[in-house]
């Protein structure tokens, strides 16, 4: 079985998010992918395996199986289009999330993922003792975003990992307007066993459609701020979805010789 390594969201290696991405014959356990998924701790191992009705792809972090993970979508996309369907500028995957389409637009993957509905709840004691410093603003979807008044609190905050666990959101964001980009960005997941994923595209289906409709804008140019750093160009569309674009660089391809059972 054959593993590459890909950092998604920008186009040097090394920066952006980090996805290990198998290609598969067949499906292993969930055990052990699980244990793979440990054994490469990154933020997401993606795995895909070609089914009559298209690509099956399934992401696991190093603590669970998720239902969406932008990063390692892109990073999945730029390996089966350039290492499998090279012909084609389009990829279907079949996801806990439902399809997704994903097309090769230049040097970018354009990746089209569902929006989630977003309620403004109290900012509470608890997320500012978790942050380090009081939100002006928080919204909750699948995740908490929580918004900052400057975008070098975001830059520099250093949250407490265990206080995060007990605010609301599968990730915990914190977000500001940017002074070089619309926004800035940071996204905690210890409930995902990931103390920050660098680049979360995920994430940015809320983020994103929260500062579009906040600053009246069609496409929200995004910076996430960890210490790897990453953009996205992402433009809500009807119909509660969200287009999310970004470059992809390869790291590496290795094979794995231990058997998967």
């Amino acid at each position: 079985m054959k593993q590459y390594i890909v950092d998604a969201f920008t186009g040097e290696p090394f920066s952006g998010n980090p996805a290990a991405v198998c290609v598969m014959d067949k499906w292993p356990t969930d055990e052990a992918m699980m244990k793979l998924a440990m054994e490469n701790n990154l933020s997401e191992t993606a795995f895909i395996v070609k089914e009559e009705a298209g690509y099956h792809l399934r992401w696991f972090t190093p603590g669970t199986e998720v239902e969406l993970c932008g990063h390692a979508t892109l990073a999945s996309s730029f390996v089966i289009l350039n290492f499998y369907d090279k012909d084609s500028d389009e990829v279907r995957f079949n996801t806990l999330s439902g399809q997704l389409i994903i097309k090769r637009k230049g040097d970018l993957y354009e990746m089209n993922f569902p929006t989630y509905e977003l309620n403004e709840i109290p900012v509470t004691e608890d997320m500012e003792k978790a942050f380090g410093a009081k939100p002006t603003k928080a919204v909750l979807g699948l995740d908490l975003v929580c918004i900052f008044d400057d975008e070098d609190t975001v830059r520099n905050m250093v949250p407490d990992q265990t206080l995060l666990m007990n605010i609301p959101g599968r990730i915990q964001n914190a977000t500001a307007r940017g002074s070089e980009t619309d926004c800035v960005s940071r996204s905690f997941c210890p409930k995902l066993a990931i103390p920050e994923d660098p680049v979360c595209g995920s994430a940015h289906c809320q983020i994103a459609d929260y500062w579009a409709k906040e600053l009246g804008k069609e496409e929200i140019f995004a910076y996430q701020a960890s210490k790897r750093g990453g953009y996205l160009r992402c433009q809500p569309q009807d119909g509660g979805r969200i287009a999310l674009r970004g470059q992809a660089a390869l790291v590496g391809i290795t094979e794995i010789v231990a058997e998967l059972r």
